[in-house]
């Protein structure tokens, strides 16, 4: 367990030292939110959808989350060019702790990088409906980004340098976000489009969110925390599958 702790917490350390990481990482969930929320606010409303910045401000949070979560399994790349991560492999410690501590501490960052997002929505203009319900949406976003670490992990364990990268930011993690409903309302999609929703992990966790943050699901609690945890314990154990599988 001690190796798990140490693990974990160099992961926190490593993010709390990049000020600009940090900084930059907000950006485009900030953007989008300003953009969109205070840009198509009035359209939403005008069509009977009520306040856009409360429908958005949980999309933009899961995004913030999925981001960084995915960004922190990714970083194994790096790690292994630069040859950290064969530092690693010579403690005597098992894979599976390093790939548990890693993940755990991905999923903390993540989770905190949302907590920050949602501050600074809240400030934008963001209204809790329940605010006995946070630590409910707490638990959720560290579902979330435990999920799109894990995810993150099987990435960066299968490719062996950056090349891959654009080709998988552009055709896997991009789509799962505009396809989870984080923008827009699934509600009244063309079939193909709601067939396409329903496979994505993120529409669930966006919706399991909304519902803690401001009352309204489009899924159902049931459906959304079953394919959560379902998924994130298939990625889990496939992340340390293929994380046992790596060669220096």
């Amino acid at each position: 367990m001690s190796a798990i702790y140490i693990l974990w917490l160099r992961q926190i350390k490593r993010y709390l030292r990049s000020k600009a990481r940090i900084v930059g990482s907000l950006g485009q969930p900030l953007l989008f939110f300003a953009a969109l929320g205070f840009g198509f606010g009035p359209i939403y409303e005008k069509a009977g959808g009520g306040n856009y910045l409360e429908f958005l401000a949980p999309g933009i949070i899961a995004m913030s989350i999925m981001f960084t979560a995915v960004f922190s399994g990714i970083e194994m790349i790096w790690d292994r060019q630069f040859g950290f991560l064969k530092e690693t492999f010579v403690a005597p410690v098992s894979r599976l702790r390093i790939v548990i501590g890693r993940t755990l501490g991905g999923a903390t960052v993540a989770m905190l990088q949302g907590i920050v997002v949602l501050i600074l929505t809240t400030i934008a203009g963001f209204r809790l409906d329940n605010y006995w319900a946070l630590p409910l949406a707490l638990l959720m976003m560290f579902i979330v980004a435990l999920l799109f670490t894990a995810l993150g992990t099987c990435i960066g364990s299968v490719l062996e340098d950056m090349q891959g990268f654009q080709l998988i930011s552009n055709f896997l993690i991009m789509p799962i976000f505009f396809l989870s409903g984080a923008l827009f309302p699934l509600q009244g999609l063309p079939k193909a489009m709601t067939i396409i929703a329903s496979a994505d992990p993120l529409a669930y966790g966006v919706d399991a969110m909304r519902y803690f943050l401001t009352g309204s699901i489009h899924f159902g609690l049931v459906l959304d925390l079953s394919i959560l945890f379902t998924i994130t314990a298939i990625l889990l154990a496939f992340s340390s599958y293929l994380f046992s599988k790596i060669e220096m």
